[in-house]
């Protein structure tokens, strides 16, 4: 069994972002907080129209990270996929349901960690799922 190239924290958020988007996730925002935390580089945040959404998210994450040659140390939440979260060690993924993503609001929670800048090709992707009234940054 070959050992499979270790990815950067950015590419690893690039992919897992574009997972997200292939499953429709919605007002999906990555936060640097390289400055803020030890906990992670990167911070992922989007949500889904359903419980189901969220679990469908999730699920296609990882299975696409799976064939990309890693995997979440731990996910929790998925089966009432309310709130899914995934550690992928450098980049931690917060899929909410809609509501839920409100009552918690860990957008401003952690408003002070400055938004990634998204290639063009992401960004526009992004801004094609946003339904709630953050501006995308």
């Amino acid at each position: 069994m070959t050992s499979l190239p270790e990815i950067s924290s950015w590419e690893k958020t690039l992919l897992l972002t574009r997972f997200a988007l292939d499953k429709k996730a919605c007002d999906l925002v990555v936060l640097d907080v390289r400055e803020l935390t030890s906990m992670a580089d990167f911070f992922i945040i989007c949500s889904g129209r359903s419980d189901r959404q969220v679990q469908s998210v999730a699920q296609g994450l990882q299975d696409n990270a799976l064939d990309e040659g890693f995997r979440p140390f731990a996910v929790e939440g998925t089966q009432r996929g309310h709130w899914v979260l995934m550690d992928f060690s450098d980049v931690i993924v917060h899929i909410f349901y809609e509501p839920v993503r409100d009552f918690y609001n860990l957008d401003a929670l952690w408003g002070h960690a400055p938004r990634a800048r998204l290639p063009e090709s992401v960004a526009r992707l992004v801004g094609a799922y946003q339904i709630a009234n953050a501006p995308i940054a």
